[in-house]
């Protein structure tokens, strides 16, 4: 049905550069981050699935945005890396409108994922007393599976209402993913309607939650600052280090992106900016709390020396 209105089958995606120089250099650099970021988030998640001293709601979410990195990393980087060594690729009309659709799927679920992280910061520090009954084992399933299935009900909109519009011209993404900011520009007539509904999503998106997470810091910090030994509050404030330097770093390049005018799109900045999301943060939120948490580190060894053991057995 879509395919009939728009009587397009397929987009030509330019890709990352358009210098073959450069295309050679950042295929190695992409597939490295890329095979980097799949091992350490798989890492972490088998951590937390096999290592009983991590089954507690923190390391649960750790481990829910590290199945997003991959299944997000996985949706952008295979194609991009086709795109690198083929000097631009095609994709269907279908696959664009699937591709996008998980795209903004994952990336809203990694912003309710990050408040509901907030929010747990929040109970542990502010309320440890009554953190175990405020965020039972039941109560971060709720938080998850709504983070999951929200972001999964919400993108269906989004992508519904860019892929019924009429596309023209040589349909040349000029992009290494399809994304909204490029598919509005190869639209035929006026955008407007779409780019306000556009812009009014992804203020809700990264607004509502971004709400959520100051003010759970800000009682955070006010609760911490109460403490009077300065271990103490170096120790409370340990723990929410590396969630906001992986909340700095995602907000930071996705609010760039998508909270701005069609008029001030850049194609070579923006590559640059969907370059920092999804490939730089999902290869550096592992990294980030392997060496911010001791005990996701140690378990991580762990799970590696059983792996070598059992390797080792095997070929005995």
């Amino acid at each position: 049905l879509m395919e009939a209105k728009n009587q397009t089958t397929a987009f030509v995606m330019v890709g990352l550069v358009t210098h073959p120089e450069l295309q050679s250099l950042l295929f190695v650099v992409t597939l490295v981050m890329y095979v980097v970021s799949l091992v350490g988030n798989t890492l972490i998640s088998a951590a937390v699935c096999l290592d009983s001293a991590l089954h507690t709601p923190m390391h649960y979410f750790i481990s829910s945005l590290s199945w997003v990195d991959i299944c997000y990393t996985t949706v952008t980087i295979p194609k991009m890396l086709e795109s690198l060594l083929s000097q631009g690729t095609t994709i269907s009309f279908t696959g664009c409108a699937a591709q996008l659709y998980f795209l903004d799927a994952l990336g809203t679920a990694e912003c309710f994922l990050l408040a509901a992280m907030a929010y747990d910061r929040l109970l542990a520090i502010c309320h440890p007393l009554r953190y175990a009954v405020l965020m039972s084992t039941s109560r971060c399933a709720q938080l998850v599976v709504g983070s999951w299935a929200s972001s999964l009900l919400l993108s269906l909109g989004q992508t519904l209402f860019i892929f019924t519009l009429p596309f023209c011209g040589e349909h040349r993404i000029n992009h290494f993913f399809c994304d909204v900011p490029p598919l509005l520009g190869l639209a035929c007539g006026d955008t407007t309607m779409n780019e306000v509904a556009v812009f009014v999503a992804g203020m809700g998106i990264t607004l509502i939650p971004s709400m959520l997470i100051v003010g759970s810091y800000l009682h955070i910090i006010a609760t911490v600052l109460k403490i009077k030994s300065a271990q103490g509050r170096r120790k409370a404030f340990s723990t929410c280090s590396s969630h906001l330097l992986v909340i700095t770093l995602f907000y930071g390049s996705a609010s760039a992106m998508y909270l701005r005018p069609k008029s001030t799109y850049a194609p070579e900045s923006d590559k640059f900016l969907a370059l920092l999301y999804c490939v730089v943060t999902p290869t550096l939120n592992p990294i980030i709390y392997s060496l911010r948490s001791k005990d996701i580190n140690q378990a991580v060894g762990r799970v590696i020396a059983y792996k070598i053991l059992r390797r080792t057995r095997v070929s005995v």
